[in-house]
């Protein structure tokens, strides 16, 4: 049986990381282009005896570069899968050991070559990105590492409450129906939320349209951004600076900055 600390783990690639693909396949437009005419199902999967299907898995159905993101669900219909041994394997290789004992069946590669390696481009460029250690030195990059970055936060957050991290789905529990927001100054395309009401929550891409979020987590520019997001730059020396503006108590401020590093603590190791 899997150890709980691997499950979470593996909920959060199923659930935050891997849907990141459609924002990959969507905002970079040479990767864009490989997908314009396909008719692809693609699925990332892992072996576990620990549930029914004796698998867990996230797919994706592609019809002319429409991407759908089916977050931890599985398909048997899917043309491209790549399958690991175990949901410890898959976490070791999206956190980026590639031993060959953690590589995955490569299933309807040789029977859809094209495909497989559009996918495969996709993977390859989000591990890149979210395994920078240094931010990237053109302005679309940092935009498109940033928006990942929020997305993968919010719904990280999101996915550890559902499936029950104690500290996390305590919080949730206790909490009125707020919404939790990041946003970069002058960019509103850049922005990510998370509604939390009674144990419940629901993670959101773009502005909550709604009303006005409870707290939000405001950067002056993507760089700032970078610093906090990358652990380069210190939260409260950002804030001094005007770098990092809490819309709301500060208190929430740093509840939620210990939550974005859990996620990142087992999105990373």
């Amino acid at each position: 049986m899997s150890s709980r600390e691997e499950v979470l783990t593996n909920k959060i690639f199923l659930c935050a990381a891997l849907p990141l693909v459609k924002v990959l396949a969507n905002d970079i437009p040479n990767l864009a282009k490989k997908f314009e005419h396909a008719h692809t199902i693609y699925q990332v999967s892992a072996l576990c005896p620990d549930v029914p299907e004796g698998k867990v898995g996230t797919h994706f159905v592609v019809n002319n570069g429409e991407w759908l993101c089916h977050a931890d669900k599985l398909t048997n219909n899917a043309h491209v899968e790549l399958e690991f041994k175990s949901i410890e394997a898959l976490n070791a290789f999206f956190k980026g050991d590639i031993k060959p004992q953690y590589l995955p069946k490569m299933k309807g590669a040789a029977k859809h070559p094209g495909a497989f390696i559009s996918f495969m481009m996709v993977l390859l460029k989000m591990a890149d990105l979210l395994g920078a250690k240094t931010p990237p030195e053109d302005e679309d990059t940092k935009k498109l590492l940033v928006k990942c970055y929020f997305y993968l936060l919010s719904s990280g957050i999101s996915t550890l409450n559902k499936n029950g991290h104690e500290a996390i789905h305590d919080w949730a529990t206790k909490s009125p129906d707020r919404v939790y927001a990041w946003a970069v100054n002058d960019h509103p395309e850049v922005s990510a939320y998370l509604r939390v009401k009674a144990g419940k929550s629901r993670a959101g891409r773009g502005e909550y349209k709604r009303a006005m979020p409870f707290f939000t987590m405001r950067f002056d520019n993507f760089d700032s951004a970078l610093g906090i997001l990358m652990s380069i730059d210190d939260m409260l020396e950002s804030c001094k600076q005007g770098k990092l503006i809490m819309d709301g108590a500060p208190e929430f401020g740093a509840q939620i900055g210990d939550f974005m590093m859990q996620v990142g603590a087992y999105a990373q190791g």
